[in-house]
């Protein structure tokens, strides 16, 4: 039996009813820029998931060790991230489904029980990450014990779902906000550290060190592991135009 049509899975299975297909896409010539700007705002939301506590533990911890040499692991790893990323929103575009929903429809029971052991796996493993990094961020800027900071990472997260209630866009804005803090301060500490411009460029060409030095090895794949989160989840987020998502990928 052929696997079920992709618009057959979308009208049964809708993935993120409450903000699927809320994104308006202009059609027509002389929209480049509105469309650019149904597109910037889920982007933005992919962008959320190199801005976690488990990036910039492995990006602080080569740079402190190793200096300048793992950018050429980073640049790697999000040029790798960059063509996933792409892929995975041609297929959020063009079938309305998302990574999970994907393998459902088209994997064989056995390897989607497979595959939901690992993502569970995986989940709990970022999880752990991201809310013992944010206490501990707490208790460094604070003195927030660490019990007191996770419970506070656990209303964050629900007060930021909930906010989906009141639009996708508002999500969208709420996140571009805090993406903006974060980029400033980034601003802030480069123009405070004076990074060399020559080792910054040596740094970008990849060294046979990283691999024969066991030490750097380790922060290197922990790089190129963090720099792939969240490729499972970003798919239905992607606006599409209902009449053709052909136009949606141009």
């Amino acid at each position: 039996m052929a696997p079920p049509s992709a618009d057959t899975a979308i009208e049964r299975r809708p993935s993120l009813p409450g903000s699927f297909r809320t994104v308006a896409v202009p059609a027509g010539a002389g929209q480049f820029w509105r469309k650019l700007g149904a597109f910037a705002g889920p982007g933005y939301l992919v962008a959320v998931g190199y801005m976690d506590p488990g990036n910039w533990a492995t990006d602080i911890a080569g740079g402190s060790a190793f200096g300048y040499t793992l950018l050429s692991v980073i640049l790697l790893s999000n040029i790798m991230a960059m063509v996933l990323q792409s892929l995975s929103a041609k297929l959020g575009i063009v079938t309305g489904l998302d990574l999970a929903q994907a393998c459902r429809e088209y994997y064989p029971k056995p390897v989607r029980w497979v595959l939901w052991v690992l993502c569970e796996l995986a989940i709990i493993a970022c999880d752990l990450a991201e809310v013992i990094g944010t206490a501990i961020a707490l208790q460094l800027l604070f003195g927030i014990p660490l019990v007191a900071g996770i419970c506070i990472t656990a209303v964050d997260v629900m007060l930021i779902l909930l906010l989906q209630q009141y639009g996708f866009r508002k999500l969208e804005a709420f996140i571009v906000a805090l993406l903006i803090i974060i980029a400033g301060c980034f601003a802030v500490e480069l123009f405070l550290a004076q990074p060399s411009l020559a080792g910054i460029a040596r740094g970008l060409i990849p060294s046979t060190e990283i691999v024969t030095n066991p030490a750097m090895l380790y922060i290197a794949i922990g790089i190129l592991v963090h720099a792939k989160g969240g490729i499972g989840v970003h798919q239905s987020r992607w606006p599409r135009d209902r009449r053709s998502p052909r136009r949606s990928l141009r």
